[in-house]
């Protein structure tokens, strides 16, 4: 196969991802059940600090974490979903990363430039299906909270 039809293939594979990967930079701005990081880590302390959390600060949002937002919601007149979004990390006095939509393009296009090379580098030499079979792994994974919640996080891992 020739290197042009393999760009192709693969500018194809991309488009097709993109289409799952717009509503993955849509969730950037929220905290929910397998999200990680110093993020998780301030909403603990908070939730601890005000009496709607026992557990470890441990920056990994768990379900111990998960009901204690859920209480916190309730308390608040909140939608109890045990996520959070924009209008529980107001009430929490938080500001969530990625909700500026600068800087959730530049970080879209290194996840798309990332799941690319990942997907050339692991299945370059596979049919079209063999490559989107690999992007929609590592998609999946993403959405797991058994795995890391970026792109980069379950591929580096």
């Amino acid at each position: 196969m020739s290197p042009r039809v393999r760009m192709r293939r693969l500018g194809v594979v991309l488009a097709v991802l993109l289409v799952v990967l717009l509503p993955l930079a849509a969730d950037a701005a929220v905290l929910k059940k397998g999200s990680r990081g110093d993020e998780v880590v301030t909403l603990q302390k908070k939730l601890k600090q005000w009496g709607y959390y026992d557990g470890a600060v441990d920056g990994v949002f768990g379900s111990g974490t998960e009901k204690a937002v859920q209480y916190f919601q309730r308390k608040n007149g909140l939608v109890a979903d045990g996520v959070v979004g924009a209008k529980t990390a107001a009430a929490l006095g938080m500001t969530l990363s990625g909700g500026g939509s600068s800087a959730s393009d530049s970080s879209s296009d290194r996840n798309v430039r990332l799941l690319a090379a990942c997907i050339y580098g692991e299945s370059r030499g596979e049919p079209y299906k063999g490559q989107v079979a690999v992007g929609a792994v590592i998609l999946n994974r993403v959405k797991s909270s058994k795995f890391p919640n970026s792109i980069a996080g379950v591929i580096y891992q």
